[in-house]
């Protein structure tokens, strides 16, 4: 069964960022596209489970701090080396300026 979970205010996310969001033992990646939409993905690189949020996010690209590898945020789909395995993401909704995001 799934569920909307309240994640952050719009406005704690900058354009063409991300944050970090922790819910019930779980880490997510919550980023502002150039267009001002909201998208989820798990929160760790699928490579060796570093923190994306410490990543640098160019368009619809975050950056994995580590070892560079890339993905497309909007998919969750390995864009470069050395990541080869997609990320999960999650559907968002915005209401009264907050972000919620749709989990398992």
């Amino acid at each position: 069964m799934s569920e909307w979970i309240e994640a952050c205010s719009v406005g704690d996310v900058d354009e063409e960022d991300l944050i970090r969001f922790d819910h019930d033992g779980k880490t997510y990646a919550i980023y502002r596209s150039p267009d001002n939409e909201f998208y989820a993905t798990d929160g760790l690189c699928t490579h060796e489970q570093v923190h994306l949020s410490d990543g640098l996010v160019m368009d619809y690209i975050i950056e994995c701090p580590k070892h560079n590898g890339r993905f497309d945020y909007r998919t969750g789909e390995a864009k470069g080396a050395p990541v080869c395995v997609n990320l999960n993401t999650y559907p968002t909704r915005v209401e009264d300026d907050t972000v919620f995001i749709q989990v398992k």
